[in-house]
């Protein structure tokens, strides 16, 4: 399961949770691609649940959009994400590193209000 949807003109909160297979994640990625078209300078809370690893088609299906999202990334500047699994949280920080300019901070579920005030800040 997936959603993303769009809070004001430069932010976006995207919520996954499950298994995302192949048709899955062409959907959340033309998704996130639509939306993100118009943000400049945004912002989004990334509420990630119950995930399981995705399957070898998903990620192959990531791995074609590649070109697209490394260009939307540079639209964005903060991202927050709530998890419930530490590994998830682990791997978003680092891949925060990865991207010069784009900050990514890990939070608890609970943590939903901190996680808002850091976007904000």
């Amino acid at each position: 399961m997936f959603k993303v949807k769009s809070i004001g003109s430069n932010r976006l909160d995207i919520e996954i949770s499950g298994k995302l297979d192949a048709e899955n994640m062409k959907l959340l990625l033309d998704e996130f691609i639509r939306q993100s078209e118009n943000i400049e300078n945004g912002t989004m809370l990334y509420k990630i649940r119950d995930f399981d690893f995705p399957t070898l088609g998903a990620i192959g299906v990531e791995l074609s959009h590649l070109p697209a999202l490394f260009g939307l990334i540079r639209k964005f500047n903060r991202v927050a994400v709530l998890a419930d699994r530490n590994w998830i949280k682990k791997v978003s920080e680092i891949e925060g590193a990865l991207f010069p300019g784009l900050e990514i901070k890990a939070f608890d579920p609970v943590q939903k209000p901190d996680a808002e005030a850091w976007l904000n800040s």
